[in-house]
């Protein structure tokens, strides 16, 4: 069984850093696209950053680029979200995802991803 789990969140200031990581077990997962998604309270989940499976091509959202750096460590089973110039806005729950059968234009959708963790927590204060 897959189990996905995160960990690394906290109160950080803003401006701060943190490394969100993530730990799979049950499979194999260097075929599979990995991904970072975040729930800020009353808001609908959204796509934070993803690396497509195989080539190992990085994507981010619009409001990350530059700021996180996702990367991943198949021989561990491990991937990795480095979040720097932390702003208040970045406040939610970050959960990592894996798929892998979705397609490139389905990548920033959630509804495309198979597993879940249950999410870390990230709070930034001003």
């Amino acid at each position: 069984q897959v189990q996905l789990i995160e960990s690394g969140g906290g109160v950080v200031q803003a401006g701060g850093s943190l490394r969100l990581s993530c730990a799979a077990s049950g499979g194999t997962f260097s075929q599979s696209t990995m991904a970072w998604f975040r729930q800020a309270p009353g808001k609908e989940r959204e796509f934070v950053a993803a690396m497509w499976r195989g080539t190992g091509r990085t994507y981010y959202a619009d409001s990350v680029k530059d700021r996180f750096t996702i990367s991943r460590d198949n021989g561990k089973n491990m991937m990795y979200l480095q979040m720097a110039m932390l702003k208040p806005e970045d406040t939610a729950l970050y959960s990592c995802a894996v798929g892998s059968r979705l397609i490139m234009s389905s990548m920033r959708r959630d509804t495309a991803y198979d597993y879940w963790g249950r999410g870390t927590q990230v709070t930034v204060s001003s």
